[in-house]
Formats: C-alpha cells, sequence, structure tokens
C-alpha cells in the first residue's frame, strides 16, 4: 500500500539547514494501522505531510498504491490535532464537505454520512452547529468527514492530544473499532505509548532529529484491545513497557 525508500526532508532556515527526516525506509501494508511515535520534533509530523503529498522529499521517494506521490491525492484523507469544522454549518454539512469539494453530489453521499455519524455515536446530532458539540464530539464529526469518501489511506495527526485522558481513551477505542469494521490503512502520528499500543499492528519509533526508524515493534495483541482489566492485561503492559525503554534510550 504504502513504500518509503530513502526519504529524507530538508529545511532551509535563517540559522541554516535543518535535517528533519534521514532515510526512512518502510513498508505499509493494505489494512494495516501503523503508529508512528516519537519524541517532539523527531519529524512524526513531517512524515505524515510528505505521504500525504503535502510537502515534496527532499530525497528518495514515496509510492501509494504503486503510484510515486507528488501531491495531494483523492484516496488520501488527512485528519489533524484539531477538528476544522466550518462553524456555519451543520454537522451534517461539515461531514459531507470533501463531497462537494471534489465535485460530487451531497445527495448521494447522504446516506453514507448518516452511517459514519451512527457509527461514532452521533445519530441525532446530524443538525447540530460545532459550538453546540464537546471538544470530542467535534473530532468524532472530523474522522466522518475523513471517512465520508472511503479513502484508500488515512493519515492522523495527533488526533486526539488536545482532549483529557478519558475522552481521548473512548476515541481511541471508537477508532479501534471503525478500524476494525471498514478495514481502511491509517497511519497515526502520537506522542502517547498508551494509544500505540491500543490501536497499532506495528508501532514504527523514530529517533531525535534527524527522525530515523530506530526500532519497529510487531503489538500481536488481539482485537479489541483496553487499557483496563482484560485478557490481555500483561501483553499491554509488556509492549507498553518496550516502547517507553526505547524511546528513554
Amino acid at each position: 500500500m504504502i513504500r518509503l525508500t530513502g526519504v529524507s526532508r530538508t529545511f532551509a532556515g535563517r540559522s541554516g539547514t535543518v535535517e528533519a527526516l534521514r532515510g526512512i525506509d518502510l513498508d505499509v501494508a493494505d489494512g494495516e494501522f501503523v503508529a508512528v511515535l516519537g519524541r517532539s520534533g523527531c519529524g512524526k509530523s513531517t512524515l505524515l505531510r510528505l505521504v500525504a503529498g503535502l510537502l515534496p522529499v527532499t530525497a528518495g521517494e514515496i509510492r501509494v498504491s504503486g503510484e510515486r506521490v507528488t501531491k495531494p491525492r483523492r484516496d488520501i484523507a488527512m485528519m489533524f490535532q484539531k477538528p476544522a469544522l466550518l462553524p456555519w454549518r451543520s454537522v451534517l454539512d461539515n461531514v459531507l464537505l470533501p463531497v462537494q469539494i471534489f465535485g460530487g453530489r451531497k445527495a448521494a453521499h447522504r446516506d453514507r454520512a448518516h452511517e459514519l455519524l451512527a457509527m461514532t455515536g452521533l445519530s441525532g446530532f446530524a443538525k447540530r452547529l460545532p459550538h453546540e458539540l464537546s471538544g470530542g464530539m467535534q473530532q468524532r464529526v472530523a474522522l466522518c468527514r475523513s471517512l465520508i469518501a472511503n479513502p484508500r489511506l488515512m493519515l492522523m495527526d495527533e488526533p486526539f492530544s488536545a482532549l483529557d485522558a478519558l475522552t481521548r481513551e473512548e476515541l481511541s477505542g471508537e477508532l479501534q473499532r471503525v478500524h476494525m469494521e471498514l478495514g481502511t490503512t491509517i497511519v497515526f502520528v502520537t506522542h502517547s505509548i498508551d494509544e500505540a499500543v491500543l490501536l497499532a499492528d506495528r508501532v514504527v519509533v523514530l529517533s531525535p532529529r534527524p527522525g530515523r526508524i530506530r526500532e519497529i515493534l510487531d503489538i500481536g495483541i488481539p482485537r479489541p484491545r483496553t487499557l483496563g482489566r482484560g485478557a490481555h492485561l500483561e501483553d499491554v503492559a509488556r509492549c507498553s513497557a518496550e516502547l517507553h525503554e526505547l524511546l528513554m534510550a
């Protein structure tokens, strides 16, 4: 699905050149959930923007479904830290926004939008405006908006980082359920070890800048997963401890 080969990215600034990423080689399979974990400034968000086609690579190449990424694509959706909903549009119209941007007919996607709202616990909120929703509910709307065009690949840049701990855990569980149901390929950037273990098939740990792949950890824990008491509590704790040691090294 995704292939990164020798990907590097540098930025030119007033004080000189900053090397954000160096020599990234990574394959992501179709339907896989990969989390990217690392310290602040290690290039996690830059990596996501390169895959999205929002930034050009300095060296190497990125291919999605065999095609080289040189610009944004319709089959790649991106979700950011903030929901960025249009305040004058209802929940339903915010979800349908990508359809309008790409010249589609809202009516043809309205049923799908209602399905997504129901899937994320937002039935009955279709006519509400964003200011009437909590922060967690707004991020659910943003998730539905990302999924409305049935993207082959979803890129998520710390989408739950601004939320309180309980809401983050709730939405992580919701995303896990959505991924299990839809099978969308997801690359998820996070600072949270718990989120990575709860959600990912594999966790890519980046070194401090310039970001390089330090380790890729397989999370072989059956889904659904939970951070509370459960059948796989010891496995969750073991993976979390291993990731903690990698980040502290």
